[in-house]
């Protein structure tokens, strides 16, 4: 027993000196841990500093809050690219260096280098006078941004809008002009606030008797035929405000061609216009528009003024044409003449509706047009009418009484969203400069809410800017380098604008595009194309790197017009054809191209025509003699409008462009918006 006890007790020291010593280890093991560390913090955070936490984010690891809505996420930025990055197919630090000296600061004003010689060609080709007037209007434009820089012109003198004295007078309820007084005013009369839901014009009028007619444009003639007789007249709401320096866009064209129709029948056809081009008309031709067709605040698009017994059924059809084979001919009776008849009295009412715009004739529902995208009732400031006809007079009610400002500069909406990112040092993806005028406040609002709010953009893979030249006009100017240097997105060639000279702002995207932006690919657009940015990027990347080329929608073999408005003469362009060409409002190059571009504009080389795109053609078939380029043709750079899949979009209106960017974001493929 003895023995037992002493073993157990003996067990029992031998525990507890195993437990103490434990202890001892433990608190050993700590104070070692609390030594490294010590160690730890008084190395390791002064490093941290001294690194500048470059390859750390300076962000805190915080949870992404939940965002309150669709819409927020839909704004929600993306993350910017960062200023110093290095990825495995960056250039060498060598090559990096000599890219960054390329780079100028960021400045408003392009860096293409104009002097006097670059307008002075030696050679005597159909280019010299274009470069002449280049010569002025550079030079002219040169003065206007030096007085502009040096404060001579105030922002305070001239861009605070008028007011008028009493505003209810402006904005009357009511206007009305007799037959003198709408002559007077060059057939037009003036809606100072545009138009508001409910408001009506009321038209008292006269067809005039028809006219022998030869113009093809008017008429259709057939053959052996020498003239058309023609009645027809037009009444138009036009956007007399939204536009300056340019043909106001149609909001409603209302044309009833009594005789000389091309279907030789009396038709009435209805119509959108922007920017010179037309949308889909819509045609009413006397038969009243089937039920299951969509209406327009409950009526059909198109009334009645010709019916036949058989009410056009399908039954009634079959024994129509049975009927003639038989040799039984079918009486047409006529319910409701055509409402306008040569010589007689018309009394047309034009409302406004919710859903469109509404047109009786002597109490009579003719048709209703409905509104189209891009399109507002406040933007119709004018009701022109014009032909064959003589208004006795016109009478407008319901008008608004508020008063909107139509200064396109009121279309700014100076917030920091809407700003560009800042210029990354590397090389960018795509750079896309985008064709503006000084005035196109409104259009240059729209492209920054729309597609420049692409997670591309804002990252800074792509890079966008509008290229502005100098306006006429000393208050545009003033808001222009207003406009840039708020929104940071804006470079100003400086000459003074003229379409002829449009060239002149693409040669500038080369070089920002080349040489400050070092873009792998530049894009040239204009401020009324919608741009899918990502798809336009990936038609780039589907070229082999090596490789030099020139996308878009490219014309082949097309002559020059050598008559009307965009007429060409020979000494301007002496060959049959032009060389291949991409459309202007959206094509693609690869630097090279561009650098070369520069380049010979620098060593006065670089032929200027006055059709920009024309020009490009003409340019990248000179680098091509030298370097081999791949032409890609698509019609997915949509020069007319908007088509289905489509990279660009050309003719879109600001509120379209809105359109367009919502639908991009909502839906799972692109969509048009209206229409044109």
């Amino acid at each position: 027993m003895k023995k037992s006890k002493l073993l157990k007790l003996d067990r029992l020291d031998r525990f507890d000196m195993f437990i103490s010593l434990a202890k001892q280890r433990s608190v050993q093991i700590l104070f070692i841990v609390g030594f490294l560390y010590l160690v730890l913090v008084t190395v390791e955070i002064p490093f941290v500093f001294r690194t500048r936490l470059n390859t750390l984010s300076q962000e805190p690891l915080t949870r992404v809050p939940k965002l309150a809505s669709e819409v927020e996420f839909q704004y929600k930025e993306a993350p910017s690219r960062p200023l110093n990055w290095v990825s495995e197919n960056a250039p060498t630090p060598t090559q990096f260096q000599h890219q960054k000296q390329l780079k100028p600061q960021s400045t408003i004003l392009s860096r293409l280098s104009f002097d006097a010689e670059s307008f002075d060609p030696t050679a005597k080709d159909g280019s010299l006078e274009l470069h002449k007037s280049a010569k002025v209007a550079w030079e002219v434009g040169r003065k206007l941004w030096e007085e502009l820089e040096s404060g001579e012109v105030k922002i305070g003198s001239i861009n605070k809008p008028k007011k008028p004295k009493n505003e209810s007078e402006l904005c009357r309820p009511s206007v009305s002009l007799s037959e003198s007084e709408f002559l007077a005013h060059g057939k037009v009369m003036v809606l100072p606030c545009g138009l508001t839901l409910g408001s009506h014009i009321t038209v008292v009028g006269k067809p005039r008797a028809a006219h022998a007619e030869t113009n093809p444009r008017i008429a259709l003639l057939k053959s052996g035929e020498d003239s058309v007789m023609v009645s027809q007249f037009m009444m138009e709401l036009q956007g007399l405000k939204t536009v300056d320096g340019e043909d106001p866009p149609r909001i409603l064209h209302f044309n009833p061609r009594l005789k000389g129709d091309w279907s030789r029948k009396p038709v009435i056809e209805q119509n959108t216009c922007y920017r010179m081009q037309w949308g889909t008309a819509m045609r009413c031709e006397g038969w009243k528009s089937k039920a299951d067709n969509e209406t327009v605040d409950g009526q059909v698009k198109c009334g009645k003024w010709i019916r036949d017994d058989n009410d056009r059924s399908v039954e009634s059809n079959a024994t129509w044409w049975l009927k003639r084979l038989i040799g039984r001919t079918k009486k047409v009776t006529v319910d409701w003449p055509f409402p306008f008849t040569e010589g007689k009295l018309f009394v047309l009412t034009l409302s406004a509706g919710l859903e469109g715009y509404h047109v009786s004739v002597d109490g009579r529902h003719i048709t209703s047009f409905p509104y189209r995208t891009g399109y507002t009732l406040e933007d119709a400031t004018g009701l022109m009418l014009n032909g064959d006809v003589d208004v006795h007079s016109i009478f407008a009610a319901s008008l608004p009484t508020s008063h909107p400002s139509f200064a396109p500069q009121r279309h700014l909406e100076m917030s920091n969203r809407w700003k560009a990112p800042p210029l990354p040092e590397q090389p960018v993806d795509l750079f896309i400069g985008v064709l503006s005028a000084g005035n196109h406040f409104a259009e240059r609002m729209a492209v920054r809410k729309s597609w420049m709010q692409h997670k591309l953009v804002k990252s800074s893979h792509v890079v966008a800017r509008f290229f502005v030249a100098m306006h006429a006009r000393k208050e545009v100017n003033v808001e222009l380098k207003r406009e840039a240097e708020f929104f940071a997105d804006i470079v100003i060639v400086p000459y003074m604008d003229n379409y002829d000279l449009v060239v002149l702002k693409t040669v500038a995207i080369c070089e920002y595009g080349g040489r400050v932006a070092a873009a792998k690919y530049i894009m040239k657009s204009d401020d009324d194309t919608f741009v899918r940015v990502d798809a336009v990027i990936n038609e780039a990347k589907k070229v082999h790197p090596d490789r030099s080329f020139y996308i878009g929608n490219i014309n082949y073999y097309h002559r020059p017009l050598r008559a009307g408005k965009w007429a060409v003469t020979y000494e301007e362009w002496a060959e049959e054809v032009y060389p291949p060409y991409a459309n202007g409002p959206g094509y693609m190059m690869s630097s090279d191209i561009a650098h070369f571009i520069v380049s010979e504009f620098e060593k006065h080389n670089l032929s200027l025509f006055k059709m920009e795109d024309v020009s490009m053609g003409m340019w990248v078939e000179k680098f091509n003699s030298s370097k081999a380029v791949d032409y890609i043709h698509s019609l997915k750079f949509c020069q007319f409008g908007c088509i289905e899949g489509y990279y660009t979009a050309h003719y879109q209106s600001p509120r379209q462009m809105m359109c367009m960017w919502d639908k991009l974001q909502k839906q799972t493929r692109p969509q048009c918006c209206n229409m044109r």
